[in-house]
């Protein structure tokens, strides 16, 4: 799912605070384009996570709704899309079981081959997903 959700960005004595007030969540930057990059993160984790607790991603406030608690506070909207966020960033590995005709497992452990690598490579193919 993409979406693009409205950011709180206040200039703080070192840091450019930033509050998403859809999640309720705050994170922070050196400067305005690394606040808005910690907040893009910090979505995609938390809806990572909601997703994985089965509860539903909030969907984004209207950018007329959110409002400044200071004059010089700045309102902007963060994209973010939680399917390419989890597969950059969920690098957890999951076991599955997999038959192989025994010749063939024992010619791929004789060329020295990491059959889960091969698998891994094979499935990227297949479904035509590039690493970046």
């Amino acid at each position: 799912m993409k979406a693009a959700y409205p950011i709180v960005m206040s200039r703080g004595k070192e840091h450019i605070v930033v509050f998403v007030p859809d999640f309720n969540i705050n994170t922070q930057g050196v400067n305005y384009a690394d606040a808005m990059e910690m907040a893009r993160d910090a979505i995609g984790l938390t809806g990572i996570d909601m997703e994985d607790e089965k509860e539903a991603i909030p969907q984004p406030s209207a950018l007329t709704e959110v409002a400044k608690e200071q004059e010089t506070d700045i309102v902007t909207l963060v994209d973010v899309d939680f399917a390419e966020y989890r597969r950059k960033n969920d690098m957890r590995t999951v076991r599955r079981n997999v038959s192989l005709p025994s010749w063939l497992n024992a010619e791929a452990d004789r060329a020295g081959l990491n059959v889960s690598a091969v698998l891994q490579t094979a499935l990227k193919q297949e479904l035509r997903i590039q690493e970046q």
